[in-house]
Parts: structure tokens; sequence; C-alpha cells
């Protein structure tokens, strides 16, 4: 079997970033697919399962609020490995399309307060599961270390 593209990049040099992963056709439109990577791969401890349930939870209801890109949001969600999400946009977009859409959120997210959307028994299969807190400090990290400061080198994935 073919390794799949995104197991092609060289995650001992990636940092933390808005990359775009891949990019689809389905029918007549593009897919884009963008890595919010917000912990250093194999350098780092990973996120624990309560801050990236909580950041999903708040990162999606922002996305599909937004009024001007909540009709292009197809998918917003963690990735396995808990060092960040994955993003799908219909449309056909670089990572710099999307910086602003991206602070927002986190910002977002780091003012958030009060009950997490979806929380609830009825909402969620996992609805105990979360920290807003930590979910928070992420946020807050990735802003300052990232996004404060955002170079090529965190909008393009490293060569090799």
């Amino acid at each position: 079997m073919e390794k799949i593209a995104s197991f092609t990049i060289n995650h001992l040099k990636l940092l933390p970033g808005i990359y775009v992963s891949r990019k689809d056709r389905a029918g007549d439109a593009t897919v884009t697919t963008f890595d919010i990577r917000m912990t250093r791969p194999n350098f780092e401890p990973v996120m624990n399962t309560a801050e990236v349930h909580t950041i999903e939870h708040l990162g999606a209801t922002f996305l599909r609020n937004d009024p001007v890109w909540q009709d292009r949001v197809l998918y917003f969600g963690p990735m396995g490995c808990r060092t960040g999400f994955y993003l799908l946009l219909a449309g056909d977009y670089e990572s710099a399309d999307i910086v602003p859409l991206i602070r927002e959120m986190f910002q977002f997210i780091c003012g958030y307060e009060g009950k997490v959307p979806g929380a609830e028994a009825r909402d969620c299969g996992n609805y105990l599961d979360m920290n807003l807190n930590m979910a928070k400090y992420f946020a807050g990290r990735f802003l300052h270390e990232v996004m404060d400061d955002l170079t090529e080198d965190r909008l393009v994935y490293p060569a090799d």
C-alpha cells in the first residue's frame, strides 16, 4: 500500500503552524484540508483529550457561525495524534488566506466563558471529557507563539 499524503511529511521538522495538508476534487469543487498544528510532534507532550474535545466544540461552533466562512466549512476536528486539528474548507485556498479566521477562532476560544456548546449528554457522546481552562491555555499559547509572529516556515510544510 502507498503511504497517504499526511504520512509523507517529516514530523521531526514540523513546527506548530497552519499548513495546507492537501487539496482534493469533489465533483467540480476543490476541498482544501488545513493542518492546524498546535504542538510540535514528537518533541513536546500532546494535548489531552479533554482540551482537544473542548477546542473541537468551541472551534466548530465559531467556524460554523462565522458570517463569511460558515458556508465553506465542511469539517473541523482533531488529529488522532492530538497535536492539532484539521479544517476542511470548500474552495481552493492557501494557508495565508485563513490566517485572520484562525486568529479570530483562537481569540474566541481564549475569551470564552460559560458552558461549552454541546457539552450535554443529549448533544455529545462524551460530554464530560471537557477542560475549558486547558483549551484556553493551548489557544492562548498558539496565538502568542505562532500567530503573533507568523513566518513562512509556519505556513508551508518543511521540505524533505
